[in-house]
């Protein structure tokens, strides 16, 4: 008994299906009574396994293993897709409006739905090579009250992220869980600070190279998410647009 449970269900639904074979192999030999043609189709039968196990190996179990890997993928987007709804959109809208240089890429990221897969490689390939600078100073009060604006916002959502790193279907999406490290250390070492606005400046450079690490990630999933809601939602790809953190004209309402 303890073996046939370790055994496990596929090796004893193998095992019952070899006997059924057997037995409708003597049935037949018991009924026509011919060794010749049994053997044959015996041999015949034998010679075609390998065939049939390339077929549900590389090709059934392929077809099913791709299926179940598109779904995969649509479940992470939908994850993605709450973390822009709840985090995202509106970190990338505080950092991009602190970011005075953002001007030199705002225009290549006004994503609309006339924009082909061409303009998002594009765009994607600037984002990368974008400096990122946003020079925190601790002199600058700007930059004091983007910092705790910051803090107070990723505080508030820590149990959220929490729960996104401890999905361990995220492992599938390399980048996105960059991405989240990388806010999640962001919120680590702001809120560890007792007193942001008596920091030495060499912290506050520290600061700055936490915050541009995020944001750059964000800037670059962000693009891959607009491409995705665009090909497949595109309901969900207007709101997207109407909410924009790169375009200082956008507006949620829809006007004539």
């Amino acid at each position: 008994m303890e073996i046939t449970k370790k055994m496990g269900w596929k090796f004893r639904v193998g095992i019952l299906l070899v006997l059924v074979s057997a037995v409708l192999y003597i049935i037949n030999f018991a009924i026509f009574h011919d060794t010749h043609d049994l053997f044959f189709y015996i041999s015949i039968d034998t010679a075609f396994v390998p065939i049939e196990v390339l077929l549900v190996v590389l090709v059934i179990e392929e077809a099913i293993n791709e299926k179940e890997k598109k779904v995969m993928l649509e479940k992470l987007n939908m994850v993605i897709g709450v973390f822009f709804s709840e985090v995202g959109t509106d970190l990338l809208t505080d950092i991009s409006k602190f970011d005075f240089e953002s001007d030199k890429i705002r225009d290549k990221l006004l994503v609309n739905n006339m924009w082909t897969e061409k303009d998002f490689e594009e765009a994607e390939k600037i984002v990368k090579d974008y400096n990122y600078d946003l020079n925190i100073k601790g002199t600058d009060p700007k930059s004091l009250k983007f910092l705790e604006k910051t803090r107070e916002f990723l505080m508030g959502k820590r149990k959220f992220l929490l729960a996104l790193l401890e999905n361990p279907n995220l492992l599938e999406h390399e980048t996105f869980t960059d991405l989240l490290r990388a806010v999640f250390h962001l919120l680590e070492e702001l809120e560890k600070r007792e007193d942001i606005k008596k920091l030495p400046e060499s912290d506050y450079k520290h600061l700055s190279i936490d915050t541009e690490r995020a944001y750059s990630l964000i800037i670059f999933e962000w693009l891959q998410y607009m491409e995705h809601l665009m090909k497949n939602y595109p309901h969900l790809f207007s709101l997207a647009v109407r909410t924009n953190p790169f375009d200082p004209e956008a507006k949620v309402e829809i006007e004539e």
